[in-house]
């Protein structure tokens, strides 16, 4: 019936003839429906599902494949559940586990369960249109993908195929640099002192953040989303009082779990800035202002949870109706979690803070020490020096200045060059030996607000060299770079390796620098406040390097504090 032509006519027919409201139901429906015996208690059922695994046993023993065998809803549902999982194991070979509503709330979300090929395939569609629209423009392009993407299985693939078909460099943003840009448009031109707390529910994660004026203070990124959460519960149909209390249950968990137990003070009124707190809201307030408290979202959660589909695609838009209960259930949580009195609805977000953000890379004026700050907070996540850090990012900046004609970089990457000096050592916490390595590891996987991901690749390379082998073209740790960037890396690693050697005591014996240079040779006229004879060996072994990359010599002058 589910693919019959006439399918709608033969419904009215039944109705109107019958007296009976015909529900055509989906194939997952149906295959819950059977195992609960609603349909028909039918062994055919057992028996099909049995034949099937000892198939794909058959096949996965052939190939020596590991194995891990889950059931879903359809079989926690079912009486014989036991008995089944008994036969897969005695006729299959499989220990057949039945997960609960919240591992296969987690399997979703990682993809292990299923992807749809359809999906990626009217994204790619999507985004050829809408390169096709910016060339013709002529426009600035950023494009950027977050949760859905963020944890799909073939991200690779589609980033890839996004670049071959579209053009387009597909960035895929951490869940932190999400919520910064979120922050960055919502709160664009606050008042510098003015505190805010930023909610945002998207389709596969919620983002928090707090913030003084524009700049974020703390973000967290959620793994509960409205879509998200409307896959796991079925909540697109009448939600049962039994659904409603897992579903509380469920984001309850996760936001204890992600969210500090000890929170800062923070602002009564919240700022909601999606499409799904807006439509929450609104009908929490009967589309009467913009601003709704705890209570009214109680009530909302209560009110839309017992409405039938229909309704609710009445008052919502189709797209937004099937998934507006779990939206509404994700606010009502967090905004309980928090402690705030109500939230208000704001009409700008993500889109806005990624048009923010360009705006404010092209201003080299800017003073912003947002990078650095999160450097440093990632340093003192593990134990680093901070004043050799400090020191040498310190140094490092001086050099970038003072030779920036020799160099020629932009000064878009003078931030890059900062965070790299203030990490060079973090991987140390791992191991002093190769350590260098370490320090790769833990940038390149690092989530650091304010970097796209090819950026904090550089970056992660550059204090990779810091120390042992140079950032020479042929080396295997310059692999997969264009020779712009192979370029970068070698100038910005070059002036972190002279100023790491420069505090090598890591006593910091040097109080300024000056450079001077002239046709063929480079001077650095060092300040010092204690000798600097260790510093010096080091350096010396510096300059034959600093010729090769810059094609100039390098000279010290040494004055003692006091001349």
């Amino acid at each position: 019936m589910r693919e019959a032509r006439n399918r709608q006519d033969i419904v009215r027919r039944v109705h109107e003839e019958a007296g009976l409201d015909l529900e055509v139901v989906s194939g997952k429906e149906e295959a819950r429906l059977i195992c609960l015996g609603v349909l028909h208690r039918s062994p055919e059922t057992a028996e099909r599902l049995l034949s099937t695994l000892r198939r794909y046993a058959a096949l996965c023993r052939r190939h020596k494949a590991q194995v891990r065998a889950v059931a879903t809803s359809a079989l926690r549902e079912a009486r014989n559940r036991q008995d089944i999982v008994r036969r897969v194991h005695e006729e299959a070979g499989l220990d057949l586990e039945v997960v609960s509503g919240k591992e296969e709330a987690r399997l979703i979300c990682l993809g292990v369960l299923h992807r749809s090929p359809e999906t990626a395939e009217r994204l790619l569609s999507t985004l050829r249109r809408y390169a096709a629209l910016c060339r013709r423009h002529k426009a600035q392009v950023r494009a950027v993908a977050t949760s859905a993407l963020r944890e799909a299985r073939n991200r690779q693939d589609i980033v890839r195929r996004v670049h071959e078909e579209a053009g387009l460099d597909l960035e895929v943003v951490s869940g932190k640099e999400e919520a910064r840009l979120i922050c960055l448009g919502v709160l664009h031109r606050k008042p510098a002192n003015a505190r805010s707390l930023l909610v945002d529910i998207g389709g596969g994660s919620t983002e928090v953040a707090i913030a003084t004026g524009e700049k974020p203070d703390d973000l967290w990124s959620l793994a509960l989303g409205s879509v998200r959460l409307t896959e796991v519960f079925d909540t697109s149909r009448t939600v049962t009082p039994k659904q409603l209390r897992l579903m509380r249950g469920f984001v309850n968990e996760v936001l204890h779990k992600t969210l500090p137990e000890q929170m800062p003070a923070l602002p009564r009124v919240a700022l909601g800035s999606s499409g799904t707190i807006q439509a929450v809201v609104g009908f929490a307030v009967n589309d009467n202002g913009g601003n709704a408290t705890v209570r009214q979202l109680t009530q909302s959660v209560e009110t839309l949870a017992s409405m039938p589909p229909e309704r609710r695609r009445k008052r919502f838009d189709p797209r937004r109706a099937d998934i507006i209960v779990s939206g509404a259930v994700i606010l009502e949580g967090v905004v309980k979690h928090l402690g705030v009195d109500s939230v208000s609805i704001v009409n700008r977000g993500l889109r806005d803070g990624l048009l923010v953000d360009l705006l404010y890379r092209q201003d080299e004026s800017r003073d912003d020490h947002s990078l650095a700050d999160a450097a440093l907070a990632i340093g003192q996540r593990f134990f680093f020096d901070e004043k050799h850090a400090r020191q040498v990012a310190r140094m490092s900046l001086a050099l970038f200045d003072g030779l920036a004609a020799l160099h020629q970089l932009p000064l878009s990457v003078r931030p890059h060059l900062e965070v790299a000096a203030l990490l060079h050592d973090i991987g140390t916490a791992v191991s002093h030996e190769r350590h260098h390595r370490h320090t790769y590891y833990l940038i390149h996987n690092a989530d650091i607000p304010g970097l796209a991901d090819r950026e904090r690749e550089i970056i992660a390379r550059v204090a990779r060299y810091h120390r042992r082998s140079q950032p020479e073209l042929s080396h295997s740790g310059m692999a997969g770079l264009t020779p712009s960037e192979a370029r970068r890396v070698r100038k910005l690693a070059t002036l972190l390796r002279l100023a790491n050697a420069l505090d090598h005591s890591h006593h910091q014996p040097i109080r300024d620098f000056k450079v001077t240079h002239g046709r063929d040779i480079v001077t650095l006229h060092l300040h010092a406040k204690q000798p600097l004879d260790l510093e010096l060996w080091n350096a010396e072994r510096e300059v034959a390097p600093f010729r090769k990359v810059f094609g100039k010599r390098l000279a010290f002058q040494v004055h003692s504090a006091g001349r």
